[in-house]
């Protein structure tokens, strides 16, 4: 039994193995150097191929335009037009320009201004303390004469009322007060501007600020801006003692030809 048991043992064992043979995988290192070398040589051709496109230009350039896509363009309006007289709007050319400013404070000065030309103003030295006149031929649109009466200190308002009444026929008549244009102010005078057309002449008070426009020997239309004043209030003056400066203008017809 026990040698047939150990025959049995090398009988039934397990049948001896034989070696396999594998097939041989060949090595992925000179491939990968190929596709390496390939995938380098593609990139630096498209690096050229880009750059060859591309325009020359600074970086700095570059990134601001990059930084400003997106950014909505700044549209600046042309600067308007300067009219006569600094209108906003141009008077037609069948007319006069005109603008009248009363004086407001010592430093602001009366103006007055006629197609364009300052006729009186602080530039000029032509102007002073009372009301101030240029007269203007309606026709040629020249101006004749300027003159300034002080009507604080002086007997000045008999000048004033002659050389008024001595403007030819056919003038505009421009004034303006500077200061005070009331004090020494006689009805004779009075007399002679409200004749002209004047609603506010008798309402004069001291300092008050007042423009007037008048046409002698003819009549201007209706339409048109001829009188302004303002007066004198301690509470709502907007200088020391003095009232806010006010103005008139527009565009007058010419006389047609």
């Amino acid at each position: 039994m026990k040698g047939h048991s150990g025959q049995e043992s090398q009988g039934l064992g397990p049948p001896p193995r034989h070696s396999q043979q594998l097939p041989v995988v060949p090595s992925a290192g000179p491939l990968k150097v190929v596709l390496l070398v390939f995938a380098s040589l593609c990139a630096w051709y498209s690096g050229y191929l880009l750059a060859e496109l591309i325009p020359d230009a600074p970086l700095s350039s570059a990134a601001y335009s990059i930084r400003n896509i997106g950014e909505r363009p700044v549209l600046k309006a042309p600067a308007p037009k300067r009219q006569k007289c600094d209108h906003w709007t141009p008077c037609p050319s069948d007319t006069y320009a005109y603008r009248l400013l009363s004086g407001g404070g010592k430093d602001k000065y009366a103006k007055i201004c006629f197609e364009d030309s300052l006729l009186m103003g602080g530039k000029l030295g032509n102007v002073a303390r009372g009301i101030n006149i240029a007269v203007v031929n309606y026709v040629t649109g020249n101006v004749t004469a300027t003159r300034c009466f002080d009507m604080y200190e002086g007997d000045n308002s008999g000048p004033m009322t002659k050389f008024i009444q001595s403007a030819p026929p056919k003038s505009l008549l421009l004034m303006v007060t500077y200061d005070d244009g009331s004090t020494r102010l006689k009805d004779d005078a009075k007399n002679t501007i409200e004749a002209l057309g004047s609603k506010e002449i008798r309402n004069m008070k001291f300092r008050s600020s007042w423009v007037f426009l008048a046409a002698k020997g003819f009549e201007l239309p209706s339409e048109i801006q001829r009188e302004k004043i303002n007066h004198s209030d301690t509470k709502n003056n907007r200088y020391s003692g003095w009232p806010a400066e006010i103005q008139i203008e527009g565009c007058i017809p010419k006389e047609p030809s």
